[in-house]
């Protein structure tokens, strides 16, 4: 892929999700617990948005640190398949790739992660001129990537300075701070997209309406993602919602970073912000069909009949 054809760049981290079903609510320790399925994915916050944008026909560079291992192997082969471009991936010698381990239970998981590299990752793994070949800069889980952190803000400044429009999932810190480079790189980011917890996190407020009122002021774009009740999202104090798609779940898990795909898809094509707020809960919704955030869209046909019937009807914008 030429590096003059790239809609989006992202710097991340990927690794594979096993994610086991069926499991009791109580998990006592000292007990041989039986689950009823299992599957296994293609995880990781920046990976998933990678694929499915990819799926969706946006043309992808993805960079990341993986480690030289089966695990790797697997993971970059399913983002691979995306038609993602990874010529600029580090293999790390010597070091295991990150893994999850997801327990769903009744609408709520546990979230079990061995990060392996996707601590290792630092700015000098970076090809800034890579990343500065696309038209928009992305990055998820930036508290993940701790040995580049304290300069997450530089990146963010440079993609700027190239010119490029840039967009920021923190996803959660798992120290629970939210402290660290995130103020000193809101600057740089144009849109914001965190969930409703982490937004409240994110502004230090105790209530989602102070908490979007303060971020609202602090980036151009904020797009907070609402779950079972759709998505706001707030530009220059106009604030925008979408009602999610009613849909049979089979598993939540990605759905936040799919719905990252499907604002950026469309954000990119220079679409309004409805169309774009639509399209993430229509990509959200759809990553809940199958295990995983990404098994949906590994199925090409099932996701072009899913979208054209949901822009055939009155309420999504085409």
């Amino acid at each position: 892929m030429s590096m003059a054809k790239l809609d989006i760049s992202i710097a991340g981290e990927i690794n594979l999700d096993l994610i086991l079903y069926g499991l009791p609510l109580q998990m006592p320790t000292e007990r041989e617990l039986l689950a009823s399925d299992f599957s296994m994915t293609l995880g990781s916050s920046s990976a998933i948005c990678a694929h499915n944008l990819a799926a969706l026909g946006t043309k992808v560079g993805f960079i990341t640190k993986v480690g030289d291992d089966a695990l790797g192997d697997i993971a970059l082969l399913r983002l691979a398949e995306s038609g993602a471009d990874l010529s600029r991936v580090v293999r790390a010698h010597g070091s295991g790739s990150g893994l999850t381990i997801i327990l769903p239970h009744e609408g709520e998981r546990h979230i079990l992660t061995y990060p392996g590299t996707i601590f290792e990752m630092r700015f000098e793994d970076v090809d800034l001129e890579y990343l500065a070949s696309a038209r928009h800069f992305h990055m998820s889980s930036m508290f993940l990537h701790r040995a580049m952190r304290e300069r997450i803000p530089e990146l963010f400044r440079l993609m700027k300075s190239k010119g490029l429009s840039t967009s920021l999932d923190t996803n959660d810190d798992p120290d629970d701070q939210w402290q660290g480079p995130l103020q000193a790189t809101l600057p740089f980011v144009d849109v914001l997209l965190p969930n409703e917890r982490e937004a409240m996190k994110i502004a230090n407020a105790s209530n989602l309406d102070d908490a979007i009122s303060s971020l609202a002021k602090q980036v151009p774009l904020l797009v907070v993602k609402l779950g079972n009740r759709g998505a706001i999202a707030v530009k220059n104090q106009a604030s925008v919602t979408s009602p999610p798609f009613k849909v049979g779940i089979v598993d939540s898990v990605g759905a936040g970073d799919s719905f990252d795909a499907g604002f950026l898809h469309q954000y990119l094509r220079g679409a309004d912000l409805a169309t774009c707020l639509t399209y993430g809960n229509l990509a959200g919704a759809f990553s809940t069909t199958q295990p995983g955030g990404t098994e949906a869209f590994r199925n090409a046909a099932e996701q072009q009949r899913f979208f054209a019937n949901a822009v055939a009807s009155s309420d999504v914008p085409r």
